[in-house]
């Protein structure tokens, strides 16, 4: 996957995308499967913001029944299914604890009874899936005492033993969106990271491509296509009303959502779900608190999620040292793991399409749906959609959706055909922070336009993701690079300076700082 910016300047295509997350990834790949002809630019690194900071759950919509919304439920089935079937080298199933206490709302019955509804709802959750280790099982009730030997933390005289449910888990987000990329580079498409879209080409009513910058040398370029799809996340309805003037049909609201990760291991494969503060306004039947959740992710633990509103511009979005005594006080009053910021290696967080909220709101609905809008029915402009999703999960249907509507633009009848084709095999399953291997960090920028040593050690691969990796293992990486890309002993240096600020309190307290230059949502290590 080479990034040529002449052919970029020199084609019209069929599809020019915005934005380089799991949404245009994906579209990218339904368009390009297509038969279209498909450009993608992203202006910083590919999935440099949400998209490589999610929990690394695939949610199955389990949890969707209490607000009697069955077709997220199917819908969200659906895409743990497809991705389970056309990406088992990045994404397995994850069993979840969820305790039981009483006989009442919070007790084994009315699990037990949601998980046979959802068995019934989804009975097709495992068509298409050959491997049976990677198969969604039916829900299950554990006894008190399988309960506590799992997690023995949960010791108290009300418990009276858990519900298993299954979701899926990402190895790594970020790699899971290469997988999309590269798959699309092999059907013809054009993708370019470190490319802006500053605004749009326009020809009367219509839009005809997009105006951008090469953010390395910045040089501008145009773009053309016949459609233009904006999936630029948090950032695209500031793009439409900066060159366009459009609002989008309402005003939109983004959660910061965050999770850290810890170095304390779960003594099992099992995550666990235990109730945080706050509550789910639009449940129609409610267990009590929302979930936060412990899960296993290599020898580290991943916990979260927290959500606060943000408002206003995405590049301001932080995550201060000040809010994480706190968090760390919610789960350890949900499990007594005893967390402190110490056992704190690294953290990340991203901008998601949330609900409607009063301001001040303690108790937060979430955002539910993408949102696909056609700007000829909307605005009266034609060649123009956006995308903005609100869940990775759904990222392939959702992309799904917005290619029907541009093939019926185009007048090409061709079906999608992303639910069943596997994905281009770049990695096999493994979590956890990975280890440096110098013919790995070539081809990750031969192949994958690795431009900094932050993309190698933070969205590449898991190198330094769980905390620093050693100077050792940054310089090796950076001398790698350099010999490829031409650096001098300064531009080495830079780099390193680079991936060091991520660290900001080496040797002292792990503090997660301002995601600031992160640009809403990369992944910050702290001090290991």
């Amino acid at each position: 996957m080479k990034r040529d910016l002449d052919a970029l300047s020199t084609n019209t295509y069929d599809l020019v995308i915005i934005g380089g997350g799991i949404f245009g990834a994906c579209a990218a790949w339904d368009a390009a499967l297509r038969g279209l002809s498909v450009a993608l630019v992203e202006r910083g690194d590919f999935s440099q913001a949400a998209s490589a900071n999610c929990f690394k759950i695939v949610h199955g919509g389990i949890r969707y029944l209490q607000h009697g919304d069955i077709v997220r439920v199917r819908e969200s089935s659906r895409e743990r299914r497809a991705l389970l079937r056309i990406a088992p080298d990045h994404v397995r199933p994850l069993p979840i604890v969820v305790p039981t206490y009483g006989h009442g709302l919070r007790g084994q019955a009315l699990m037990r009874a949601a998980m046979s509804l959802y068995d019934a709802l989804t009975a097709d959750r495992n068509d298409g899936i050959r491997d049976p280790a990677w198969r969604i099982p039916s829900g299950r009730c554990l006894s008190r005492a399988e309960t506590l030997a799992l997690f023995p933390g949960l010791e108290t005289p009300e418990l009276t033993g858990a519900a298993v449910f299954h979701d899926a888990q990402i190895a790594s987000p970020a790699r899971l969106v290469m997988a999309f990329l590269h798959s699309a580079a092999r059907e013809g498409a054009d993708a370019a990271n470190y490319v802006e879209a500053t605004g749009f080409l326009r020809g009367g009513d219509r839009i005809t491509g997009v105006r951008a910058r090469d953010a390395l040398s910045g040089q501008p370029l145009e773009i053309r296509g016949r459609i233009v799809l904006n999936a630029a996340g948090a950032w695209a309805e500031r793009l439409l009303a900066r060159d366009l003037g459009l609002a989008l049909p309402r005003q939109l609201t983004f959660s910061r959502d965050a999770f850290f990760i810890m170095r304390k291991r779960l003594n099992t494969d099992h995550a666990l779900a235990v109730q945080a503060k706050t509550k789910d306004p639009d449940a129609l039947l409610s267990r009590g608190r929302r979930h936060l959740f412990l899960a296993p992710w290599g020898g580290y633990t991943l916990v979260g999620v927290w959500h606060k509103v943000h408002r206003g511009d995405p590049d301001t979005m932080t995550l201060t040292e000040s809010e994480l005594p706190g968090f760390l006080e919610e789960i350890n009053a949900g499990y007594p793991l005893g967390l402190t910021p110490e056992d704190v290696v690294g953290w990340g967080a991203g901008l998601i399409l949330f609900g409607e909220n009063a301001p001040g709101a303690t108790h937060l609905s979430y955002g539910k749906r993408s949102i696909l809008v056609d700007h000829h029915a909307a605005h009266g402009l034609e060649g123009l959609v956006s995308l903005i999703g609100v869940r990775y999960t759904t990222a392939r249907g959702m992309a799904e959706r917005a290619l029907d509507l541009i093939c019926a633009k185009l007048g090409a009848s061709r079906p999608c055909r992303t639910e069943t084709t596997p994905l281009h095999h770049n990695g096999d399953f493994s979590t956890g922070p990975a280890q440096f291997e110098p013919a790995k960090c070539l081809a990750l920028v031969r192949e994958e336009q690795a431009q900094t040593l932050s993309d190698v050690v933070f969205r590449r691969t898991d190198l330094g993701t769980a905390g620093h990796p050693g100077e050792a293992a940054l310089r090796a990486c950076a001398e790698v690079m350099a010999t490829e890309l031409g650096w001098d002993a300064g531009r080495v240096q830079r780099e390193l300076d680079e991936v060091e600020r991520a660290y900001p309190r080496r040797g002292a307290a792990t503090r997660p700082q301002s995601a600031g230059a992160a640009r809403a949502g990369a992944t910050q290590p702290v001090a290991a």
